[in-house]
């Protein structure tokens, strides 16, 4: 999710991505009615249908000749394919569950819940929340006690905002019950969308992470030969050197796309950055210490790039990079995964064979930390009525088939699964596939804690204004960690009963420790 107000942009339950899964409930006549289980249809009719060649957009599967024999997942560990249907419908055919949704994706959800709807026998009633008040409204629902829904998906970073104050339910015994794939995961995914305090809590949904890709055409010209995904831009040194040379390399391409718009967009492109030379936002005591020497390093070098960056950096967010990036307006790009393989269809980009996704550049001195940010997660409400049926419907939705298949619809929501994102045939229909599951393995991510919005956007809205040159990068840093610890302490840190334990969030913020490279 690049949208934290808006959750139809990203939305699984869009356009085409749906249309494939409506024959799987159509066809049976059971769309719109609670259940009984004898109702109900063979379960491996309806699974035999929620397959590539049912649910991937025609035009991409012409283009990669993809047949349902091309399986871009493992059906051994797609939840889906493993659960007892039957013990599912013995249980809780019949009963229903409210799901809160962006109200411009309502019609298009109720579709794509029909096979959900005839493999279990729940009923899905949809709860539509106005998309640019998803989080407000959602945050009143809790607060009230009796939200109206019983599960959601949201922005990941708001974990903390909702797990804290005990509005979502525990879902580790769910988990354990009906054979949920954990350990098919990323660490980072697992641990930073699915976990908090030691309890889980969400499924990942949306798995997303920032990467560098470049234009071959360019940077071919540039260095006499090949890209070498590792080696041809090894550092973020060689970055700056490379955006200096291939700026204006043709009328109207920039040397590089960067996001740096006032709020969470300039934090991810210096949270990016910053990763590599070692930087973390906290001590163990949550005091800010990303105005250290890391933090300073990760932000001079956006001001180094920003002087061969697209025109419009300093107010651009995702839609207005994407455009650049896909237009061919920019040579090099900092962006996330599905920059890459949205750049591979015809129908989105103008691009199409000429660009690659590289491996992380480094910095002397600090780590391949390749950055997890953003995302979303999938949770059930702590005053569910059918909190069971609810994770049940979740744990469908963000099933290692179907958002292998989302990635080959190039729909920008991303799939976590080692299964998925190592599997050959997927490979084939999104070239970043290859690096992006190695760079997981060393993955950085920022906790999720009480109050972590307005902290993004106070350190994004303090960065913005040193890449506009209002004030220099140290003052920047420095006014956005005294923000930063003020918003902390609103929450309910600093008090002597923190409501994040830093030992249990440590281990997803930085999960390469002790790894090696993949290269």
């Amino acid at each position: 999710m690049k949208f934290a107000g808006n959750l139809s942009r990203r939305s699984f339950l869009q356009t085409s991505s749906a249309a494939g899964l409506v024959a799987a409930g159509a066809g049976t006549g059971l769309v719109g009615r609670a259940f009984a289980s004898t109702d109900l249809p063979d379960p491996q009719t309806v699974l035999d249908q929620i397959s590539i060649e049912q649910y991937v957009r025609e035009d991409y599967r012409d283009l990669y000749s993809l047949t349902n024999a091309d399986t871009m997942w493992d059906p051994s560990t797609d939840w889906i394919r493993t659960v007892d249907w039957e013990a599912v419908r013995s249980e809780l055919a019949g009963s229903t569950v409210r799901f809160a949704i962006g109200a411009a994706d309502q019609e298009s959800a109720a579709e794509g819940l029909a096979p959900f709807e005839a493999l279990s026998g729940i009923k899905v009633e949809l709860v539509p929340i106005p998309d640019d008040s998803f989080y407000d409204k959602a945050l009143a629902e809790f607060i009230s006690g009796n939200a109206s829904f019983d599960a959601l998906q949201f922005f990941s970073p708001w974990m903390g905002d909702f797990a804290a104050p005990g509005f979502l339910a525990p879902l580790d015994e769910f988990a354990d019950k009906w054979g949920l794939p954990l350990d098919d995961f990323y660490d980072t995914y697992r641990l930073n969308y699915g976990f908090f305090n030691g309890k889980m809590y969400g499924i990942p949904f949306d798995c997303d992470i920032q990467m560098v890709h470049v234009r071959k055409g360019y940077m071919e010209q540039l260095l006499g030969g090949e890209v070498d995904k590792v080696n041809s831009i090894p550092t973020y040194d060689e970055l700056i050197r490379v955006s200096k040379e291939l700026n204006n390399i043709e009328p109207g391409v920039s040397g590089v796309g960067m996001m740096a718009a006032p709020g969470f967009w300039s934090t991810y492109t210096w949270e990016h950055i910053a990763a590599q030379a070692g930087m973390m936002l906290f001590d163990e005591n949550w005091e800010p210490i990303f105005n250290g020497d890391a933090g300073m390093k990760g932000l001079e070098i956006i001001l180094e790039l920003a002087k061969n960056a697209n025109e419009g950096h300093a107010g651009a967010g995702w839609p207005e990079n994407r455009a650049a990036w896909l237009g061919g307006q920019v040579a090099t790009n900092i962006s996330w995964q599905d920059s890459g393989t949205q750049a591979m269809r015809p129908d989105q980009s103008q691009i199409v064979d000429d660009f690659v996704t590289i491996y992380e550049p480094r910095i002397e001195g600090g780590r391949f930390a390749p950055p997890n940010i953003a995302g979303s997660t999938s949770c059930v409400a702590a005053s569910s009525q059918n909190p069971e049926g609810a994770f049940l419907m979740l744990a469908f939705l963000t099933t290692s088939s179907i958002m292998a298949m989302n990635e080959a619809n190039a729909n920008g929501v991303a799939p976590g699964y080692k299964s998925v994102l190592r599997n050959d045939n997927l490979q084939k229909v999104s070239q970043p596939a290859k690096v992006w599951g190695d760079s997981l393995e060393h993955a950085w991510c920022s906790p999720r804690l009480p109050g972590a919005f307005p902290i993004e956007q106070a350190i994004g809205n303090e960065i913005n204004r040193a890449v506009v040159g209002q004030i220099t990068a140290k003052e920047a840093l420095d006014n956005a960690a005294t923000a930063v610890r003020e918003i902390m302490t609103q929450n309910g840190f600093y008090q002597g009963n923190d409501p994040v334990d830093y030992a249990a969030a440590a281990p997803g913020l930085y999960v390469g420790e002790g790894r090696d490279l993949p290269f």
